[in-house]
């Protein structure tokens, strides 16, 4: 039986998480641990959520009882431990805001007691510590965090220091040579947990950039809790999310921030035939915040990806593609109807749900290399979307990845272009 352990950093040891949840007050062999457990289930797996630094925040890095935390959760039958964590980016590509998914840790602590193995009376006891956080949980953490749209690094090296301060900036600059991103308290935690053999990995979120940066301000307590507040919703759904997979359920990532999105598209029937439900984007384009939330959504999803420029199908396609690219600071190319580009083009002529049809693309409108994120606002048959990545593919362009706000998947454009990468953010089942 799978069973979660959750060590929870600020903001992220919230029992609402959980259903049916209840509180347990327990001691181990190594004293109290952090907080009490709070015991409940997510998507109907059992989980195990403790406070790192107690209720509140109150206890510091060094004085967390590491080795009572991980005792308490093996002894509630935790198979898994996740553990979540602020921490402060050592390289530019890490932003305020970003996940990363750690791979390695260097232990920089003094003060800490990290080992269950204190003697050697039972035998020698040495443990493997090459990978420490654990592949299936990395992976799991890896795709889940991509699907749901979140800036995600597939993998870091973590330096634990030992606080409660911060570096100095000579510090700051020699961890960069080592680390991505720099914290006070995964190190411990991931020893303790490896030596009991419980497969454990961790969530950091980048909040600053330590002191390193000379265009920033260094570090502050008010900073870090600031960003972690503003990201920490990205985090929870990361966890609702990831648990079911690691249990072995295949479960579609659960969209519910997209759901107020999809609210704001006007269904028209019958429109422009007779059968046809016409779901209507200007409806959530007029709307701001609806209109911020949707590019917002796709800018998270790809600012963190090589792509040269972005090539939109005319005409909705356009008003997310130019505005995507703009915020991407890529460029932009648009596929249009005939007779409507000036210069020389390329056209592909194609069948779709109301008749035939034709795109065209102008013929130096891509370089032969380059990455491409196609978009749209709708895929339906898919038809138009395969015509433009013929058109793309022709020029020498390589599709990054299909993007679209709505899939009507009853009508199976998907498995048009099944041989590229595909996204939407929401679909409409057939009415």
């Amino acid at each position: 039986m799978v069973k979660i352990g959750i060590i929870g950093g600020s903001g992220l040891d919230d029992p609402k998480l959980l259903k049916e949840y209840k509180e347990i007050d327990t001691t181990t062999k190594y004293g109290k641990p952090s907080s009490p457990l709070t015991s409940g289930k997510i998507n109907d797996v059992e989980v195990v959520i403790i406070a790192r630094h107690g209720r509140g925040h109150k206890i510091s890095q060094t004085h967390v009882n590491n080795k009572a935390n991980i005792q308490a959760l093996k002894e509630q039958g935790c198979t898994h431990i996740l553990a979540t964590t602020a921490c402060g980016s050592l390289k530019e590509e890490i932003g305020r805001g970003d996940l990363i998914i750690l791979d390695q840790f260097i232990d920089f602590t003094k003060h800490r007691f990290a080992t269950f193995n204190d003697d050697f009376s039972d035998g020698i006891k040495h443990v493997s510590m090459a990978s420490p956080f654990n592949e299936h949980l990395r992976n799991s953490l890896i795709e889940t965090s991509k699907e749901l749209g979140f800036k995600t690094h597939e993998k870091g090296t973590v330096i634990t220091i030992e606080g409660p301060r911060f570096s100095t900036k000579a510090e700051s600059l020699m961890f960069r040579q080592f680390a991505d991103v720099i914290n006070m308290s995964i190190a411990p935690e991931c020893v303790l947990a490896n030596e009991l053999g419980i497969p454990y990995a961790a969530i950091a979120m980048s909040t600053d950039y330590d002191c390193w940066k000379s265009d920033e301000e260094p570090v502050t307590w008010k900073e870090i809790l600031k960003i972690f507040e503003q990201n920490a919703e990205n985090v929870k759904r990361l966890l609702i999310n990831v648990i079911p997979r690691i249990k072995g359920i295949k479960k579609e990532v659960v969209k519910e921030s997209y759901e107020h999105l999809k609210k704001k598209i006007r269904t028209i029937p019958h429109w422009p035939k007779q059968g046809v439900m016409f779901r209507d984007i200007t409806t959530l384009l007029k709307d701001p915040q609806g209109f911020n939330d949707t590019l917002e959504a796709f800018y998270q999803r790809y600012k963190n990806e090589k792509i040269d420029v972005v090539a939109a199908i005319e005409s909705r396609g356009f008003i997310l593609g130019g505005a995507l690219a703009h915020k991407l600071g890529t460029g932009f190319i648009p596929l249009r109807k005939p007779g409507k580009l000036p210069y020389e083009t390329i056209g592909y002529d194609y069948v779709k749900e109301y008749g035939p049809d034709r795109i065209e693309i102008h013929k130096d409108a891509i370089s032969p290399g380059q990455n491409v994120l196609l978009i749209d606002d709708l895929i339906a048959t898919g038809d138009t979307a395969l015509a433009a990545i013929k058109l793309i593919e022709k020029l020498g362009g390589k599709i990054h990845e299909c993007a679209f706000i709505v899939e009507l998947p009853e009508l199976k454009g998907r498995e048009k272009i099944k041989d590229y990468k595909f996204f939407k953010l929401i679909e409409f089942e057939g009415e």
